[in-house]
């Protein structure tokens, strides 16, 4: 299942599951959405008091337009079910399931959704963080056409441990698997969220990666701290001078003298149906951003 209109998903903030405080703060922090982390951020033995943190903290609400997202463990571990059975009654807005290889595993979680009483509405996104997620990605893609699947979020960190592949600044070692998400979300209809940066201190390797994210075609970034959530938003964001051209070409084609026509000359430019698609989505972006404040 695809999203029906495009929703800002700029910034995408893992909250641990352990740290009540963080789970609190997370009401004040303007991100697009919430990912209320069960998994990597929690040591096996406060898994249990994570899961009760998040169910609390979903129940008090608070959230405000922040999508939530809870990132449960991997079935095949032994909080998977626990993790998944529990959320179903705390109704957030969909789960993200991590160490996702094959469109099975998506039919799996997708599965078990159903069985605990999700309703078809709630979204299921995915880790893409395996090299065999990467080699399976056209496969785990079109699960979406029969599941819930609708978000793939790319994990750069695994994906780095498993390859043997250095974190370098300019993320080359991971480009082939980044694009490769990229263009299998893009073929079904999903939104395609970029991995997270590390170094927290450098802001200006942050943006930097932002670009080279937004430059690659995704939707968004996955972050690790409060302070990321600024910048990012601001790179993932229609800016000024897009919105204005957006505009123009939706006007264009609009103005009754251009009827039927399949090309136009807008501002200068060139302009044919394909940039009107373009155009529209920008503009349904930038009013959903504008509708959060």
């Amino acid at each position: 299942m695809t999203q029906a209109a495009p929703r800002p998903r700029r910034s995408c903030l893992y909250m641990p599951g352990a740290n009540v405080k963080a789970l609190a703060k997370a009401r004040e922090i303007g991100a697009d959405a919430l990912l209320f982390d069960l998994e990597d951020a929690v040591a096996p033995d406060a898994k249990g008091e994570a899961r009760a943190n998040v169910l609390a903290a979903l129940a008090e609400g608070g959230y405000g337009a922040r999508e939530r997202i809870v990132r449960i463990n991997a079935l095949t571990t032994p909080w998977g079910d626990n993790d998944l059975e529990a959320m179903a009654g705390a109704k957030p807005d969909g789960l993200l399931a991590p160490k996702v290889n094959s469109a099975d595993d998506v039919a799996a979680v997708d599965e078990a959704m159903t069985e605990a009483g999700f309703p078809k509405a709630a979204a299921l996104w995915v880790m893409i963080e395996t090299p065999l997620a990467i080699l399976n990605i056209k496969e785990i893609a079109a699960a979406s056409k029969r599941t819930r699947l609708s978000v793939f979020v790319m994990g750069t960190n695994d994906l780095a441990k498993d390859l043997h592949a250095k974190q370098t600044a300019q993320r080359t070692p991971f480009l082939y698997a980044l694009s490769a998400g990229v263009t299998a979300a893009r073929a079904y209809g999903l939104t395609a969220i970029d991995g997270v940066y590390n170094d927290i201190q450098n802001t200006d390797g942050f943006i930097e990666i932002c670009r080279q994210g937004l430059a690659l075609g995704f939707d968004g970034k996955t972050l690790i701290h409060p302070s990321q959530v600024e910048p990012c938003n601001a790179v993932f964001a229609p800016a000024p001078d897009e919105i204005a051209e957006a505009r123009a070409v939706i006007e264009a084609f609009a103005a009754p003298e251009n009827a039927g026509k399949g090309v136009l000359k807008v501002n200068g430019k060139m302009t044919e149906l394909l940039h009107l698609e373009q155009a529209r989505r920008t503009i349904a972006i930038a009013d959903a951003i504008a509708a959060r404040g």
